[in-house]
């Protein structure tokens, strides 16, 4: 059961931080993750406790946290086993879907923002409105890389597929799941069989050139997170012979935008609804 007063928190999520400030609730956070840049300048005089995967636990106990927020795909299991077994309140959370985030959203606005509800309705509307528009009757399909080498995506089991889906963009690798081993996944040797890969992340699949080249991506979104893609993959992915490369329809986009659930994606879906309409 959690405290009936949340004055204490760490982040150890920076998608969690954001929505904390966002809620009006920065005065509660007193821990977080170098990773934790938002919102910029606000964060700067809270303490950090290592990162996302390597968590400095008694950094974290030091702290004296009511609650420890954390997220079961940025964090490590055995840094959080390690906290709840050092007696710390830890909240797993893990959006997977749009409405997911949102969902979060009003969820830490009543654990941790019980007496400033009033702080927390104007966004939550936002996003309730969100929830209730529909995606664009027409569509274009995209390719978004979230790692260079290798060549690595997302498949529909993802947030940041809901959200293009939602903003008017049909990923071009929505059914590719992730192979193991790694020279399965690029087509090398044969993959491992369901069962043995039945606990693994298949969701973030190594794609090979020749299979970007066959889906035939009619835009491509280069982001800045979690791999900073430069001019010189945005040449890259100009000399492939696909339709974005030859409608010059390869656009640098905002990482968090894609990939932090949370407050931003009130603000991330207009924007990313926006930006892929100027290419329908």
């Amino acid at each position: 059961m959690l405290p009936s007063e949340l004055s204490r928190v760490v982040s150890l999520v920076p998608s969690d931080t954001e929505t904390l400030f966002a809620l009006g609730l920065g005065d509660r956070v007193v821990g977080r993750t170098r990773y934790c840049e938002e919102p910029a300048g606000e964060v700067d005089a809270i303490p950090t406790v290592g990162g996302t995967k390597d968590v400095d636990i008694e950094a974290v106990l030091a702290l004296s946290p009511d609650l420890v927020l954390a997220n079961q795909e940025e964090n490590s299991r055995a840094n959080l086993e390690a906290l709840a077994q050092a007696g710390a309140m830890v909240f797993v959370a893990f959006p997977k879907r749009f409405n997911d985030a949102i969902a979060h959203v009003a969820r830490l606005a009543r654990m941790v923002g019980a007496d400033r509800k009033d702080l927390s309705q104007e966004l939550l509307r936002a996003g309730y409105k969100c929830l209730e528009k529909q995606p664009p009757s027409d569509t274009i399909s995209v390719f978004v890389p979230i790692w260079r080498d290798p060549l690595m995506t997302f498949s529909q089991h993802t947030y940041s597929h809901e959200l293009l889906r939602l903003a008017g963009a049909a990923n071009v690798f929505a059914t590719r799941e992730r192979k193991y081993p790694l020279k399965a996944d690029l087509g090398l040797r044969s993959p491992l069989s369901a069962d043995q890969v039945a606990l693994k992340d298949t969701r973030y699949p190594r794609i090979t050139e020749e299979e970007l080249i066959k889906s035939a991506p009619e835009l491509i979104l280069l982001p800045d997170e979690p791999y900073d893609f430069s001019e010189e993959d945005r040449e890259y992915f100009a000399s492939l012979p696909i339709p974005a490369a030859r409608n010059n329809n390869i656009h640098f986009t905002c990482g968090k935008d894609l990939f932090w659930p949370g407050s931003r994606s009130v603000f991330a879906l207009p924007r990313l609804t926006a930006l892929i309409g100027q290419y329908r």
